[in-house]
């Protein structure tokens, strides 16, 4: 009798069952639509119901849509976000490592790193893009003051993939990667490192073979944040990245000009990348966990 109350449903389990079901269906829903309509036949519209199955679309999206370069797009994506992946790690490791020391200003250091998180992305991208005009507007005029009359005619803009968008990326991806990595170096307990020490372990050996280890899963995590966020970012990449796109500006170009399912097979393809990704990351975790535990045996 006991075991059959402990058993019981509690009164509110399936009315919030149902509302938790309908959320998840409206966070993947279009998503797992889109992928559905991007495998349909020649004959297939931008609508249900679905009229064939095959690959016709991604073939079209291949062979290129009008005038956008959709190949030079994604290189230029994936460029931009493993780039973008790099710093990420690289300057968010090297400030959890600083910020274990107490700081002189490093609580306002702090607050400033993060800020770009709560102002609005277009207004990040627009100040940006301005503050790099200003740079191209001195340059231009001190190339003009020393005669440099050639290399003025030869220059066109510091804006571009890996000076302003590159900025503008790590104004959205940097305060993630520097919050986990303070939380992680909140968690860390210092006396591995002593003991490494005592070992007579120099401080880049403790770091290398004793700290990165152990902190190894988070730097992933921080990649895959990184890359993952550059990847489909469009708001703070608009008015940063000069007079070439990314792969999600173009997308974002072609939803009010291509009327096929390509459109859909476009969406697809950026999704695979972002699971893919994930995958990869997910390999990696499961990897060092493994690694971990062979080494405490």
């Amino acid at each position: 009798m006991q075991a059959r109350v402990s058993d019981a449903r509690a009164p509110g389990f399936w009315p919030l069952a149902i509302v938790f079901g309908l959320f998840v269906m409206f966070l993947y829903g279009p998503m797992l639509t889109i992928f559905v309509l991007s495998f349909q036949g020649p004959e297939g519209g931008l609508t249900f119901p679905l009229r064939g199955l095959s690959l016709h679309w991604f073939h079209a999206l291949a062979a290129g849509l009008g005038t956008v370069d959709i190949a030079a797009a994604f290189r230029r994506s994936l460029l931009l976000g493993t780039v973008v992946m790099g710093f990420t790690v690289l300057l968010s490791l090297l400030a959890g490592l600083a910020f274990r020391k107490r700081l002189r200003g490093g609580d306002a250091l702090f607050y400033v790193a993060i800020a770009s998180l709560i102002m609005p992305s277009i207004i990040v991208s627009l100040g940006i893009g301005l503050q790099f005009r200003l740079v191209d507007t001195g340059v231009k005029a001190a190339l003009s003051a020393l005669g440099a009359e050639g290399t003025l005619e030869g220059y066109g803009s510091a804006l571009g993939l890996l000076t302003s968008a590159l900025g503008a990326h790590l104004t959205w991806t940097l305060p993630f990667g520097l919050l986990i990595m303070f939380a992680v170096f909140n968690r860390f307990d210092p006396s591995y490192e002593e003991a490494a020490r005592d070992l007579g372990a120099t401080p880049w050996q403790t770091f290398l073979h004793v700290v990165l280890p152990l902190i190894g899963p988070s730097v992933v995590g921080i990649g895959m944040f990184g890359f993952t966020l550059s990847w489909d970012e469009i708001a703070r990449t608009s008015q940063a990245i000069g007079d070439v796109n990314t792969l999600p500006l173009e997308l974002q170009g072609l939803t009010s000009t291509v009327t096929t399912p390509a459109i859909y097979a476009l969406g697809t393809l950026t999704t695979v990348v972002s699971f893919l990704v994930m995958g990869v990351t997910a390999g990696l975790l499961a990897w060092l966990r493994k690694r971990q535990k062979r080494g405490r045996a």
